[in-house]
């Protein structure tokens, strides 16, 4: 019988500490000497399969447990791991494997307070944004990505950048495009800079939306991309040559603390001046006040999509000439929040958005259809609230459509200026979310509020596990 080496010597020493034997006491038992067990042990000498069997019959060992792999510890630590705040610690996961193997109490212990940490600062931020709603300024150190930076610089100011508007509204007026932006733009490109946009096919560029080439001055474009989406591109290729300046002077006013921060920024901008010269702000308010805000009516208009013009809608707040205040969210079908922003920065304090109820997790389960709700907080704040899927680039035959649903909303005092104040239908009681949300019998409760005691009653249940005193 050929004998398949296994290196298990933490695993055999665990089991004599937990017997309370000496390694010469287990060797003499085992027919072999206390050297040779010694380096067992210590994983310099590999477990037989005669051995292992001696072990299975002298002290009813499960075989299972010496010949499996610490897999479950493993991929627990990992995740410990990979949060930002230990990543980069380790070079792999050679010393992971030692901990889990030697130590795997300690390794248990690890991920208990890792997720008790998690748990906490989870708390803490929840907290912080009640007492925000309350007026108060809780600091809380926690780590942040530079993606997560720019997401909380960009929610919480207005969704407007002044110069970048003036800069691409000029900049169209000068193009004088007629109704063909797209080509006006590739003509000016070429022009001005020599640069020529061609679109690829997947196979050729199957994961970038599009690629600069700086030695053959050829910008491509993945044919994975609608024909919206392939506009907003080159006028974001566009926007970063001819509104430089303004999207420098921008970012400077934001003041991130890192260059990836500033990075990511930099494009957040030069795709909010692609929507800027896509859908030129006095022309694009005073259409959209005509049609009373109707997405579907100003996406035909603009030759847009759904989420483009209805981001635009939340850029609308020049002076003297602004629009109605909308926000907008947009999540996954997990929902994993994507990208939240405001006309007057997003309502985090009065509106949340992480109410279960909200239409924008309804919306899955009818893609592409438009879902209006009128909902009212628990302080008596009201609101319109307008939702949609969007589909992402184009999916290959075995892969799964990227959808997304997108929502926008106002307070209720607007809604009779859209053409979504129509529908009449009674409010939806929302919170801003479970832990925040006081709200007694909601069906929909996630998660027990953090302000009040579970109320637990063994001669009575509520309509939710997480029902509170």
């Amino acid at each position: 019988m050929a004998e398949n080496k296994i290196f298990a010597g933490p695993r055999v020493r665990r089991i004599r500490n937990g017997l309370q034997l000496t390694q010469t006491a287990m060797a003499e038992a085992l027919g072999i000497s206390p050297s040779y067990l010694n380096l067992i042990e210590r994983n310099q000498r590999p477990l037989t399969v005669q051995l292992l069997l001696k072990l299975a019959s002298v002290y009813k060992v499960d075989l299972d447990e010496l010949q499996g792999e610490a897999g479950g510890g493993l991929a627990r630590l990992r995740e410990v791991f990979a949060d930002p705040l230990l990543a980069g610690e380790l070079p792999g996961d050679q010393e992971l494997i030692e901990v889990a193997e030697a130590a795997p109490n300690v390794a248990g212990g690890i991920v208990k307070l890792y997720r008790a940490y998690r748990e906490q600062a989870s708390r803490l931020k929840d907290l912080a944004d009640l007492l925000a709603g309350e007026g108060h300024m809780a600091a809380l150190s926690d780590t942040r990505l530079p993606i997560d930076e720019v997401r909380e610089a960009f929610e919480a100011r207005p969704n407007h950048f002044a110069r970048i508007e003036e800069a691409m509204e000029a900049f169209h007026a000068s193009l004088a495009p007629g109704d063909d932006l797209a080509g006006a733009l590739k003509v000016w490109l070429k022009k001005e800079h020599g640069l020529v946009v061609r679109t690829l096919p997947v196979h050729v560029m199957p994961n970038l939306r599009r690629r600069f080439d700086r030695h053959s001055m050829r910008l491509f474009i993945s044919e994975r991309l609608s024909p919206f989406d392939q506009m907003r591109e080159i006028a974001m290729e566009v926007a970063s040559i001819a509104c430089n300046e303004a999207i420098t002077a921008e970012l400077e006013q934001l003041r991130f603390s890192t260059a990836e921060a500033r990075r990511i920024a930099r494009f957040e901008l030069a795709r909010y001046a692609a929507h800027a010269l896509m859908m030129p702000y006095a022309a694009f308010l005073a259409a959209a006040q005509r049609a009373r805000y109707d997405v579907d009516l100003l996406r035909a208009r603009f030759q847009v999509s759904f989420e483009q013009a209805a981001i635009r809608l939340t850029m609308l707040q020049r002076p003297g000439a602004v629009g109605i205040p909308f926000f907008l969210m947009e999540i996954d079908s997990a929902g994993n929040r994507l990208r939240r922003a405001g006309a007057q920065g997003f309502p985090h304090a009065r509106f949340g958005g992480a109410c279960p109820k909200l239409n924008v997790h309804a919306a899955f389960a009818v893609p592409g259809q438009v879902l209006v709700d009128r909902v009212e907080t628990p302080d008596g704040g009201a609101f319109l609230v307008v939702a949609r899927t969007v589909d992402g680039p184009q999916a290959g035959f075995e892969e799964r459509v990227r959808r997304t649903a997108l929502m926008i909303g106002c307070d209720a005092g607007f809604a009779d200026d859209t053409i979504y104040g129509a529908a009449r239908m009674p409010a939806i009681a929302v919170g801003p979310a479970c832990r925040l949300c006081e709200r007694q019998g909601c069906l929909a409760r996630a998660e027990p509020p953090v302000t009040r005691p579970l109320g637990l009653d063994e001669m009575a249940t509520g309509l939710s596990v997480f029902d509170f005193q």
